[in-house]
């Protein structure tokens, strides 16, 4: 037996795709445009430049 569609989750599971490749480009975007205007070193980027808040769950604070 085939199964129903159900057409409403698989759009908003589009949409939910969508949006996210249009954050990760806006993102990226956005570094480009600090490096372009000399706020960030050539070389590093927006998350090596802050550093992450330590796990407390993980020995040593560093994430998995």
């Amino acid at each position: 037996m085939a199964r129903r569609t159900n057409y409403n989750h698989e759009r908003r599971e589009r949409d939910r795709a969508k949006q996210a490749k249009k954050a990760a480009k806006a993102a990226a975007r956005e570094e480009r445009a600090k490096i372009a205007r000399g706020e960030l070193p050539e070389g590093e980027t927006e998350a090596t430049s802050t550093p992450a808040p330590a796990d407390p769950e993980t020995p040593g604070g560093t994430p998995a």
